[in-house]
């Protein structure tokens, strides 16, 4: 494990890390919004609030693990951005989208969006205690709790307008469905919620958390399958037979990670983050050591996404901590393997490619962009040099 965690470290250091923080914008603030496929970098491309948000986490959480000064540097130009540009001071909560100069173009409130700034922020005030972050990420959290939670079907809405207004979600929804409710959703609120206690050890943020992992337990997680719905109406009727390897095996760790967090040691919670892991080890992992992307009834997906790499290799070894089963640490060494081979951009100047097809060449999709930016890779290095002992 010491010649992995070397491995892994080193990439974070010298190939990932530097990539993102080539993408300052002095001028504007925060990160350009994208590069292309042949690496030129569209300086005026949109830049999303999800993405800022994942930018402020990214650096906020390597300078906790590293205490290198550069990223806290970029952490604080990440944060500047998010609360003057992406955060709506007349109508509260973080926009979808801005443009390059960080006006509003696209001013949904996403529940998912708000998650994120949540996540951010927490891990910004963790490293520099300042009140202003954590006040933010307070004030968010008031915000879904007040709009975004529906007390009578217990789940947490999707998608609002500007001033709050529910609208259908057409943002978070995908294979021909509009979903009430969605698991990723779910998912990234659990993920924030988890980080703000870490904050906070707040007991009304506790509560949330535990509602959160029940309703993941009850409603989202099938003991029959072992899969997790992906889309919901809103009486919690699956609407698709989809099953998601990647948010699964990613949810496994995250669950997890809030049962450890809140220091909730129930059987039944952690049986199904193991049995989750088993599971997608045994119906997803192929031949090449890779994950493969989903299932649509019996059609699967093959393609290679970037990110389903990433958590998997977390949520696997997170499954060897729990278990003891070497077989968990056989699978990382081989999705570490295969992401060298594949999916990482050994051209100069690269990062990490979106996907591989099927036939193994890399999908000709952006490198950076509204959904890519460092925050699945970077915590997978993070996670595992945590995971694995510091120096």
């Amino acid at each position: 494990m010491s010649l992995l965690k070397q491995e892994i470290e080193n990439h974070l250091y010298t190939h990932i890390l530097p990539f993102w923080i080539k993408l300052k914008d002095t001028e504007q603030g925060g990160f350009f919004g994208k590069v292309n496929f042949d690496l030129t970098v569209d300086k005026k491309a949109e830049k999303g609030g999800i993405a800022a948000s994942r930018f402020l986490w990214s650096f906020s959480a390597a300078y906790r693990i590293t205490k290198k000064a550069e990223y806290l540097e970029c952490a604080h130009h990440a944060y500047n951005f998010l609360v003057k540009k992406v955060y709506d001071h007349e109508h509260e909560g973080l926009f979808w989208q801005v443009d390059y100069t960080g006006k509003p173009i696209e001013d949904q409130k996403h529940i998912y969006t708000q998650s994120f700034g949540i996540y951010a922020l927490s891990e910004y005030y963790r490293v520099t205690l300042k009140e202003e972050a954590l006040e933010y990420a307070q004030k968010i959290f008031r915000l879904i709790e007040m709009y975004g939670f529906d007390g009578v079907n217990n789940a947490y809405k999707e998608e609002f307008d500007r001033q709050w207004k529910e609208v259908p979600n057409d943002k978070l929804s995908e294979n021909g469905v509009i979903a009430d409710i969605t698991t990723n959703t779910h998912l990234h609120v659990l993920e924030a919620y988890t980080n703000l206690y870490k904050a906070t050890k707040s007991d009304e943020v506790k509560e949330r958390l535990t509602n959160l992992i029940e309703l993941f337990y009850k409603k989202i997680y099938n003991d029959k399958t072992r899969y997790l719905d992906v889309f919901f109406d809103r009486e919690w009727n699956p609407l698709l037979n989809l099953k998601s390897f990647g948010h699964d095996i990613e949810a496994s760790w995250l669950i997890d990670d809030a049962l450890k967090v809140i220091n909730l040691s129930n059987e039944r919670y952690i049986q199904m983050v193991i049995d989750i892991a088993y599971n997608i080890a045994d119906a997803a992992i192929l031949e090449d050591g890779s994950l493969a992307n989903e299932q649509h009834e019996n059609d699967i997906d093959y393609t290679r996404i970037w990110w389903v790499q990433a958590e998997a290799i977390v949520g696997f070894q997170n499954a060897y901590e729990r278990t003891n089963d070497k077989r968990f640490l056989r699978l990382v060494e081989g999705l570490w393997t295969y992401i060298k081979n594949h999916i990482v951009d050994h051209r100069e100047g690269g990062e990490w490619f979106w996907s591989v097809e099927a036939d193994g060449r890399p999908t000709e999709r952006a490198i950076a962009e509204s959904w890519k930016t460092p925050y699945h890779n970077s915590r997978f290095c993070l996670e595992m040099i945590e995971r694995m002992g510091k120096k």
